[in-house]
């Protein structure tokens, strides 16, 4: 083998191997953050700390990498905690959520707070829209006004922590 093809190989080896630690790491998290009931106040709003490690991936490794390590840990959690339901909610968030970050990543708009606000209320619209056609009822839409405050609270803490990482961390 070429020196060339092996550095390709070896790089190739690393990213795999990343991108099945950054998986773990999102599914440890999201396995912590379903054992404190977050149910209090307002119903399905959730923390997304396992976002923390896609939005790290996101700005790190770029897009293809970041909706992989979202997509493993999302099926992965929802075959291990949840039911088949839940994983297409959850990909229909990530997936609405992954292109808004992107988009506005791309456009040079926002900060990684930013970024991580915007991606945190398109998941919330994403899932709402997935709610609204298995109901076929669009008066769900209504609760997109709730979770855009608390997406935006939840996107606000993820982007800080986000950042402060991204700062202090290399990989």
């Amino acid at each position: 083998m070429s020196k060339n093809k092996q550095s390709n190989h070896s790089n190739h080896n690393r990213m795999t191997a990343l991108c099945g630690v950054l998986i773990a790491l999102a599914l440890v998290l999201s396995y912590l953050e379903s054992l404190v009931p977050m149910n209090f106040a307002v119903p399905g709003i959730k923390l997304g700390l396992a976002n923390l490690v896609t939005i790290i991936a996101l700005i790190r490794l770029g897009i293809g990498y970041a909706v992989i390590i979202s997509v493993g840990r999302i099926v992965l959690s929802g075959i291990l905690f949840g039911n088949p339901l839940v994983i297409v909610y959850s990909l229909a968030g990530a997936f609405l959520s992954m292109g808004i970050m992107w988009l506005v990543r791309k456009l040079h708009f926002f900060t990684v707070t930013g970024v991580s606000i915007c991606g945190a209320i398109a998941h919330n619209a994403g899932q709402l829209i997935v709610a609204a056609i298995a109901m076929e009822n669009a008066s769900v839409l209504y609760y997109m006004v709730v979770l855009s405050v608390t997406g935006l609270a939840a996107g606000l803490a993820i982007g800080l922590l986000a950042s402060y990482l991204l700062k202090n961390i290399r990989f």
